[in-house]
C-alpha cells in the first residue's frame, strides 16, 4: 500500500513545495514537486496540481508516497560494527557521515543498505525504505542505534522512546568554555518560521528537554555530556547552540569561524538503554568515542 502523510500546516504564505521541503527532510525538493505534479498532494482535500500553490496556516496537506520499488534498495557490504545481536533486535556503532536510512535520490551506502546485507530479517512497520529503523540520528552525527528484527520489537522498544523510558546519552564538543557545570534546556522545537530546513525554538514547538554536564573543559572549548528526556530532530544542535555554545563543526547551527576546523558537528551517541521486549530485562550499552572524536579532544586541548 501506498504510504500517506499529513500534515497541518503552522506556517502560511509559502509555497507547498518549499514548506514540505523543510517538513519531510527524508525527501528532496525535486521529488516533492515530481509528487505534485503527478496529483499525489491534497491541499484540504482537494487535488493539489501547482507547486508554486500558497499555503495558509491549519491548511491540512496530503501526501501520498507511491510504494518504492523493491529493487531500489539494494543489500550492500558495508562494513557495520555491531554492539550486539540476538533474535529481536541490533545495536548498531553508526559511523559519522553514513546516512540511516535511504531517501529518493539516495538509495546507496546508508545503514539500511548494509543491514540488508548482514541480516536475515528486519522489521517492516516502517517499509521497504526504513526497514528495522526504530529511531535515528543524524548522517554527520555517530554513535548507538537501536535496529528491531521484527515488528513485535519493534513496537515495544518504539513505545518505551515515546514514553521516555529509554536511556540516551550523548558526548559532545562544543564551542566556549561552560561555566555551569551542568544544566538543563527546557525549551519548545519545532521548523524555523523562516527556514523550513531549520529546526528553531518556538513557542508553539513541541516539549524538549536536554540535560548537560561537563566532562572537561579546555581552552576554548568544553566536553559535555548530554542526556535526552525527548528526542526531537536536531535537539541537541539547537539547544546547544542556544545557549551560545554550538557543538564543534556543525555547519547549520554553529559558528561561521572557529579555531578548529571540522566537517560535521562532534556529536556522539554514545550511550543506550532500554527494557529488552522480549526478557524484560533491562539492557545498556556503551561506546568508545570514535577516531574523529578523540583526534579534536586533543586538537582542543592543544589550543592556548
Amino acid at each position: 500500500m501506498n504510504r500517506v502523510i499529513e500534515i497541518v500546516c503552522e506556517a502560511e504564505g509559502a509555497r507547498i513545495d518549499q514548506y514540505l521541503s523543510g517538513e519531510l527532510a527524508d525527501f528532496s525538493r525535486n521529488y516533492l514537486q515530481k509528487l505534485i505534479a503527478e496529483g499525489c498532494v491534497k491541499l484540504n482535500g482537494v487535488v493539489c496540481l501547482s507547486k508554486k500553490q500558497a499555503i495558509e496556516f491549519d491548511d491540512v496537506i496530503e501526501i501520498t508516497i507511491p510504494d518504492p520499488e523493491v529493487l531500489d534498495i539494494v543489500a550492500e557490504d558495508i562494513p557495520l560494527e555491531i554492539v550486539y545481536e540476538d533474535d529481536d533486535l541490533l545495536i548498531v556503532n553508526k559511523p559519522q557521515g553514513m546516512v540511516v536510512h535511504p531517501a529518493p535520490g539516495n538509495y546507496s551506502g546508508t545503514l539500511v543498505n548494509a543491514l540488508m546485507y548482514m541480516a536475515e530479517r528486519l522489521s517492516s512497520i516502517n517499509g521497504i525504505i526504513r526497514p528495522g529503523i526504530v529511531h535515528r540520528i543524524d548522517k554527520d552525527t555517530s554513535g548507538l542505534l537501536m535496529v528491531a528484527k521484527n515488528d513485535r520489537s519493534h513496537e515495544l522498544l518504539a513505545e518505551q522512546l515515546k514514553d521516555k523510558t529509554t536511556l540516551r546519552e550523548y558526548y559532545a564538543i562544543v564551542n566556549g568554555v561552560l561555566s555551569n557545570d551542568s544544566g538543563t534546556i527546557d525549551a519548545p522545537l519545532g521548523r524555523h518560521p523562516q527556514d523550513r530546513k531549520k529546526i528553531a525554538i518556538i513557542k508553539t514547538g513541541r516539549n524538549a528537554v536536554t540535560h548537560y554536564e561537563v566532562v572537561e573543559r579546555y581552552a576554548y572549548h568544553t566536553l559535555v555530556k548530554l542526556k535526552l528526556e525527548t528526542g526531537r530532530t536536531h535537539q541537541i544542535r539547537v539547544h546547544m547552540a542556544s545557549i551560545g555554545h554550538p557543538i564543534l563543526g556543525d555547519p547549520v547551527y554553529g559558528m561561521k569561524n572557529e579555531r578548529i576546523k571540522h566537517e560535521g558537528q562532534a556529536l556522539h551517541a554514545k550511550t543506550i538503554g532500554f527494557v529488552h521486549p522480549s526478557t524484560g530485562e533491562w539492557m545498556q550499552f556503551d561506546s568508545e568515542l570514535p577516531p574523529y572524536f578523540t583526534v579534536l579532544i586533543k586538537k582542543c586541548k592543544g589550543l592556548k
